[in-house]
């Protein structure tokens, strides 16, 4: 059985927490379930709890030491998808394990954030997991110390039915010159599920699809090495909606630049592209055909 229970978060590192979370708003057709700092750090972060993961829109606020990293990190690189927290049921034995299969994790280390708009405090204990112990990509691990109930789920926005709003994350994707090191990572020291392995030359790539509490992490290595990046990289995101047409139209008005509907690469599915805004995440809405 695999420690890593789920893909408990995806990061979105932004540049300004106001403007990010009106697009991701009417992205999702959701409003936050939470609207948090992280005293001493100077990180600020807004909270979209979906039904197989929670999204965070992660920025820097004020002074600090991971204010200074993420500023870093925008400079270089930036708005776009900058990391994925793995969910764990007991940080420790999960540290002792993956270090057991060759990956060198911290010791774990409480932290907690504070909710600006109710007070509230949520709890957590997260793993380290060094860059060079996971191919350059921003991971950690994490076990909750608050209920569930303490990050509730994002509830619609006014006047938009359940229908039209981004219900989950089907997948997440990270591109790779070399799938093998990738598949070592995921597979052999985190343990996570791979669930398929495919080549496909008519679209250029081999790719991997690990499984973890419902939602994918899709590695895609590009048969054309010109065209592969140097190094991992998280690249985009595929959000589930009940109705792509009814979504897409919805995001259309709401002002954003949205692809026509088309027929997805996987049966049975429809899709579309959200160009712009979306902090950089190359975004796609994905759901059955009806």
């Amino acid at each position: 059985m695999s420690e890593v229970t789920c893909v408990d978060h995806i990061i979105i590192a932004v540049r300004d927490l106001k403007e990010a979370e009106k697009t991701y708003t009417a992205i999702f057709g959701r409003t936050p379930s939470w609207k948090g700092v992280h005293p001493g750090v100077g990180t600020g972060n807004v909270l979209y709890r979906l039904k197989n993961t929670y999204v965070e829109l992660y920025a820097p606020i004020a002074e600090g030491a991971n204010a200074d990293a993420l500023k870093a990190h925008l400079d270089a690189h930036g708005e776009g998808l900058y990391g994925i927290v793995l969910g764990v049921a007991d940080a420790a034995a999960a540290t002792e394990a993956f270090n057991a299969r060759g990956l060198k994790s911290g010791a774990p280390v409480d932290g907690k954030g504070r909710d600006e708009v109710t007070g509230a405090i949520r709890e957590w204990r997260t793993i380290a997991m060094p860059k060079d112990e996971v191919l350059g990509l921003f991971m950690l691990g994490i076990q909750h110390l608050s209920p569930e109930d303490a990050l509730p789920p994002a509830p619609l926005s006014a006047g938009v039915p359940e229908g039209e709003a981004v219900s989950a994350c089907d997948h997440v994707v990270i591109m790779t010159p070399d799938a093998e090191r990738c598949k070592a990572l995921f597979g052999d020291k985190l343990g996570i599920r791979l669930a398929l392995d495919q080549t496909k030359p008519e679209w250029g790539v081999r790719q991997l699809f690990f499984r973890a509490g419902g939602l994918t992490i899709e590695v895609v290595e590009m048969l054309d090495k010109a065209k592969a990046p140097k190094t991992e990289q998280f690249w985009g995101i595929a959000w589930n909606v009940d109705s792509v047409p009814a979504a897409t139209a919805r995001i259309g008005k709401a002002g954003l630049d949205v692809s026509e509907v088309r027929v997805g690469r996987k049966p049975g599915t429809q899709v579309s592209t959200i160009r712009k805004p979306t902090c950089g995440v190359p975004t796609l809405l994905i759901g059955e055909t009806a």
